[in-house]
């Protein structure tokens, strides 16, 4: 693919709008980059992949997972157009992958190799401060994630989840409009333990439900 194809997308994210567009139509001369496409359900990187290139999705989404041994997915977060994937792995001595990359929705991304990164931090300031805001702030939603995930029981982030539509339908019975699967990533927990937590929170008086609604019963 040719950037030529892409310039006008690359121009709308924060990072390059310190450039003009024949600014970076000569920094994407060499062949430091390369874009792709990818369609729905495409793995972009595996666990444990070496990372030699900063992703920079152009269009589309992809999501963060972590698969194990008995291929259950946890789905630890979603990026979409403009977002970064790699920026913290690229610099570090430990740059592998720790989670597997798959496409969300059919997805483009601009992958740039460490030299093309180094250009333009040199060639714009703008350009260098934007990436070390994203990598920060990017490390602390990932530590935050973590620790809500970590630290929240199943219970609670069910509860959560619940309050929170209960309060939008302002009703206490909420239609669910995704699968058991999709509601266990949502809440990043397996689907068997969001089954098993359910009965406990039906037994215990504190939710009833079918296989379209639940409904959060009043303390």
């Amino acid at each position: 693919m040719m950037i030529d194809d892409y310039i006008d997308a690359i121009l709308r994210i924060g990072l390059f709008r310190g450039f003009t567009k024949e600014e970076l139509c000569r920094v994407f001369s060499s062949n430091q980059y390369r874009i792709s496409r990818y369609e729905k359900g495409q793995i972009i990187h595996l666990q444990n992949e070496h990372c030699n290139t900063m992703g920079i999705i152009l269009d589309g989404s992809v999501s963060v997972q972590k698969i194990d041994e008995n291929g259950n997915v946890l789905k630890i977060s979603v990026f979409v157009s403009g977002d970064m994937l790699g920026a913290n792995l690229i610099f570090s001595h430990r740059n592998s992958y720790p989670m597997t990359v798959v496409a969300e929705t059919e997805a483009v991304v601009l992958h740039m190799y460490k030299e093309l990164i180094l250009e333009l931090c040199q060639k714009n300031a703008g350009f260098m401060t934007g990436l070390m805001t994203a990598i920060s702030d990017r490390t602390l939603i990932l530590t935050d994630k973590i620790d809500a995930i970590s630290l929240k029981t199943i219970r609670q982030s069910v509860l959560d989840y619940l309050g929170y539509e209960c309060y939008l339908k302002k009703s206490n019975t909420i239609e669910l409009s995704i699968s058991k699967k999709d509601f266990a990533d949502r809440l990043g927990v397996q689907r068997t333990s969001l089954s098993r937590e359910l009965n406990k929170m039906r037994k215990d008086g504190l939710i009833e439900y079918d296989a379209r609604t639940i409904t959060l019963k009043q303390g």
